[in-house]
């Protein structure tokens, strides 16, 4: 990409799998299998180019996690809130362990997450007023024109972790919520496919026979 963007070894690249998988009906969705991987070995195949280190959110079944991520050294990392509250419990591990200035997230049921993420993400953070964005996330359209914004596809600055736990700490929750305290810029994909979430069984089963 010619366009000034954030460099992969400046971003950790985190899986979100630190969910309940109530609408898969409590399974552990990222250990669940498509064309013969777990989507959660999907999405670390697709972050991986895009970041200098790797980590996975997870609650469950950490040596399993943990082995997924041994080619790349990912680290598994466990909510530090109790009673799985949310993205935003993950996200706030992800910017605790992070080395890097960036952290970018992905869902474990997002098997086709674009190759370009990171650097379109990157290249909005850096444009985006002298400061630059501080949060920057994913947006697609459909052919109606309706505007879906995807909140877990996300480029955070990891010096935003103390702030981040102020907001769970006095009881939100809600991603979108925490992301209007601060500066944050929207990038607009063509592909919708690439954000596609898989939730249910029934989804997975009709994926893997197509």
């Amino acid at each position: 990409m010619s366009e000034r963007t954030i460099p992969a070894e400046s971003i950790t690249g985190l899986v979100l799998a630190g969910g309940r998988g109530q609408r898969m009906g409590g399974v552990d969705k990222g250990l669940q299998i498509l064309h013969g991987k777990p989507l959660a070995a999907h999405v670390l195949a697709r972050l991986a180019p895009q970041a200098g280190a790797l980590a996975i959110s997870a609650n469950r079944n950490q040596d399993a996690y943990a082995a997924l991520g041994a080619p790349w050294r990912a680290s598994v990392l466990a909510d530090t809130l109790p009673d799985f509250p949310g993205p935003l419990a993950g996200l706030l591990a992800g910017l605790r362990a992070a080395h890097t200035e960036w952290l970018l997230t992905a869902p474990c049921d997002s098997p086709w997450l674009p190759a370009d993420l990171a650097a379109r993400l990157g290249h909005a953070a850096l444009a985006h007023g002298a400061a630059g964005a501080d949060i920057v996330t994913a947006t697609t359209t459909n052919a109606a024109g309706v505007v879906s914004l995807h909140p877990v596809f996300a480029l955070v600055r990891t010096s935003l972790a103390d702030d981040l736990a102020a907001f769970l700490a006095a009881g939100e929750r809600k991603v979108r919520a925490w992301y209007a305290r601060h500066k944050a810029a929207e990038v607009a994909f063509a592909d919708e496919r690439a954000f596609y979430n898989i939730n249910s069984l029934q989804e997975l089963a009709e994926l893997e026979r197509a």
